[in-house]
């Protein structure tokens, strides 16, 4: 019996997909990726923080229970124009380097949404009532944000694994600047159930 790591099918996706592990390779082609939980939460993360090149999780309290969906639809519905310019000149950078352009954030948020959708330019890993697991890979990188919330607690978690030397050049202005936009959406959820 063949193993997954020996079949055709394997080596046709790991010829895609070079950066993964031949495990991961047969999950992704199934599309059935899993993620690492760390124990007693229920954020979802690329692999265990020591193997991240990237990890922030910022959480806020708010006035009462949300869910991730909902969460989402408030800090998309007034995107920033800091956070526009910001991505205007990301994909004016990026786009040189073989990194495709992914426009910012529109403002709308649909109600209902299900693994395989698209927000934004975030692919839906994983929906719950209490999880909302974002994903974004390219070339150079490997994106997973994941909203969780836990009664009034609301928290927004990003994990990244770099590829290449140009991921690990692109996450050097990109992480001080994340943090610093991840603190104001969850001010502005919160400023916004008030």
């Amino acid at each position: 019996m063949r193993t997954a790591a020996r079949s055709p099918k394997c080596r046709i996706v790991r010829m895609v997909f070079p950066c993964y592990r031949t495990v991961d390779l047969w999950r992704c082609a199934l599309g059935n990726i899993k993620f690492f939980t760390p124990p007693n939460t229920n954020i979802q993360m690329l692999a265990p923080t020591a193997e991240l090149d990237f990890f922030d999780r910022q959480s806020i309290q708010l006035s009462k229970p949300i869910s991730p969906l909902e969460a989402w639809g408030i800090i998309m519905s007034r995107p920033s124009p800091v956070l526009k310019f910001a991505f205007r000149v990301r994909d004016a950078i990026s786009s040189k380097f073989g990194v495709k352009k992914i426009g910012g954030f529109s403002t709308s948020s649909p109600k209902t949404i299900a693994v395989g959708d698209r927000l934004d330019f975030f692919l839906v890993e994983h929906v719950s009532q209490d999880v909302l697991t974002l994903s974004e890979r390219d070339s150079h990188l490997d994106v997973l944000t994941c909203l969780s919330s836990a009664g009034n607690e609301l928290t927004i978690t990003s994990s990244v694994k770099t590829r290449n030397a140009f991921g690990r050049a692109y996450m050097l202005p990109v992480a001080p600047a994340h943090k610093l936009i991840v603190r104001s959406f969850l001010r502005r959820v919160r400023d916004e159930l008030k």
